[in-house]
């Protein structure tokens, strides 16, 4: 990760007046996100804005409260003067994050067994991940049935669809994914189990792992060269 990616601005502009983040990485995207902020997406850029209405005491809060979660996120933060702070707020594993850690499960096991294990945290009928998400979007939706702007019952309508038509094809082919590895019982020919152990006849007792090193791809050689008209 480039250093610059660690160093970030939080500041009123002055000529719009709006407060604005820019800099960082997608972890501290995603920390000025959770403050408060709204990211926009322009061609050469990503900077994160105030949402609009609040009160000039409303944004310095919002923005003192970003600039803390980044100083306790071991960011560099150039900010003005207002939304220096020096509480330092706990920092606790997003829910995003854990379930991020099931990729990691399946890139770390070796038998299909393991993997089915993981992916039915996703599609459990009761109480799986896909399941919860689809309990949000129809939520949303009944949230958004009850607002008042002309544009609100087109947003709930297409938060249903997604629910009952995107969301439901995903949900199947995993869900058929999963109980296809459930029923094979096989380990994964390119990932073998490591006990980390040395053997007696190692002269070298500080060797953490017997395994031969992993096969190395060897390029293929470039296709050959049409030889040119003699001159």
């Amino acid at each position: 990760m480039p250093l610059s990616d660690r160093f970030l601005t939080v500041r009123r502009d002055p000529h719009s007046d709006e407060v604005l983040a820019r800099g960082g990485d997608p972890e501290a995207h995603s920390i000025l996100q959770r403050a408060g902020f709204v990211p926009v997406v322009r061609l050469h850029e990503t900077y994160h804005r105030a949402p609009v209405g609040l009160t000039t005491d409303e944004e310095t809060r919002l923005a003192t409260e970003a600039v803390a979660r980044l100083w306790a996120a071991g960011y560099h933060v150039d900010c003005d003067e207002d939304f220096r702070t020096d509480r330092r707020p706990p920092r606790y594993l997003p829910l995003g994050a854990q379930i991020a850690q099931l990729a990691e499960r399946i890139r770390e096991v070796g038998t299909t067994d393991e993997v089915a294990e993981v992916l039915t945290e996703l599609t459990a009928s009761h109480d799986g991940i896909l399941t919860s998400l689809e309990e949000i979007l129809q939520a949303t939706a009944d949230f958004h049935d009850g607002l008042d702007e002309a544009t609100d019952p087109h947003v709930a309508r297409r938060l249903r669809h997604l629910a009952d038509e995107r969301l439901h094809v995903i949900r199947t082919d995993l869900i058929h994914n999963r109980n296809n590895l459930a029923d094979r019982h096989t380990r994964h020919p390119g990932r073998s189990a490591c006990a980390a152990e040395v053997p007696a006849t190692e002269r070298e007792r500080s060797s953490r792992c017997a395994c031969p090193p992993s096969p190395r791809t060897v390029p293929a050689p470039p296709p050959p060269v049409a030889p040119g008209p003699r001159r």
